[in-house]
């Protein structure tokens, strides 16, 4: 039977998000082709993270505790990684497109000798394979792309593309893998996770946003959208233009330039709905537009629409919620 294995990505004692969304996608695959869903987390000693709700996602749940892998290093994954595929070969080996995933994927492909896909939007099975949705060129192009026939694969998959649900019914046999031989591994160490100032937000993780694109007209007028923001629970993103004239910072923005979100409402105000645009929020639980061009493609995929001058319209909302 066939293997697909999942990579799993924590940080700070936590597991990461999109290792949950990948695994909604792994399962899913895991029916279409009957295959079993593993999961490989290389933690720390003996405490390993988000042990339960891992085991509640996946058919098998291979664990390697040492110190040595406590925190991400390349070089420490690398060694430990190549060794444990070389052994089981599982069909596919799926990661996030994090910074953890970019560092390791091309280099783990070459030393496997298998194909490589990254930055994965969608996954179809196929019976020759894998049929893969990426983009090119800044997003302008979707590509669904069929793989060469491989016995192996190692995709790489975008954050906020598939639903985070941690447990999915199932009850997965742990088994505890020998940890490695550090003896003459030199390379780069880990020194200590650098936090993000107080200003910065991780927008991917927020379950309502409110968005501003440049028909809020200045800089000046970001408080109010601010205050609504406040005023509903949300957290305040935008879109390109508004983050490239430095209204707000670049870790707000929503699009293929910057993040992908999924958050469970997501309320545009004054955004057109560019394509590059659509791409980072389009699985949204619930699309809320306001915009006064009725044309805007936005209102093509929203799930409510108001038409009307954002600042007009914006004062009702905040009164309404506040």
């Amino acid at each position: 039977m066939e293997e697909i294995l999942v990579l799993a990505e924590h940080r700070q004692g936590q597991v990461r998000d999109i290792t949950f969304e990948i695994l909604t996608l792994a399962n899913r695959l895991g029916i279409e082709r009957e295959a079993t869903v593993s999961v490989l987390l290389s933690c720390g000693g003996e405490a390993y993270p988000g042990e339960k709700e891992l085991a509640a996602s996946c058919d098998d749940l291979l664990v390697i505790g040492d110190e040595g892998l406590a925190h991400y290093n390349a070089d420490h994954y690398l060694a430990v990684l190549e060794r444990v595929l070389a052994e089981r070969r599982p069909r596919f080996i799926l990661m996030g497109h994090t910074s953890m995933g970019m560092d390791l994927a091309p280099s783990l492909a070459a030393r496997l000798s298998i194909p490589l896909v990254t930055d994965c939007l969608e996954e179809e099975a196929t019976s020759g394979g894998l049929q893969i949705l990426r983009q090119m060129y800044g997003g302008k192009i979707q590509a669904r792309i069929s793989l060469k026939p491989s016995e192996q694969y190692l995709l790489t998959i975008r954050p906020g593309c598939f639903e985070c649900r941690r447990g999915q019914g199932k009850s997965a046999h742990l088994k505890v893998l020998d940890s490695h031989d550090w003896t003459g591994l030199r390379g780069r160490r880990f020194l200590e996770y650098l936090e993000t100032g107080p200003a910065d937000v991780d927008i991917a993780e927020a379950d309502i946003l409110v968005s501003v694109g440049r028909g809020i007209g200045k800089p000046e007028n970001i408080p109010l959208a601010q205050e609504f923001a406040d005023a509903i629970g949300a957290t305040l993103s935008c879109s390109r233009p508004v983050a490239d004239e430095g209204w707000l910072p670049k870790s707000r923005q929503v699009g293929t330039s910057g993040k992908t979100v999924r958050p469970k409402v997501y309320i545009a105000l004054g955004i057109s709905g560019a394509y590059q645009h659509q791409a980072g929020m389009k699985n949204s639980g619930t699309i809320i537009a306001v915009n006064k061009d009725p044309q805007a493609p936005i209102f093509g995929f929203a799930h409510y629409g108001i038409i009307g001058d954002v600042m007009k319209v914006l004062p009702i909302l905040k009164e309404k919620f506040a």
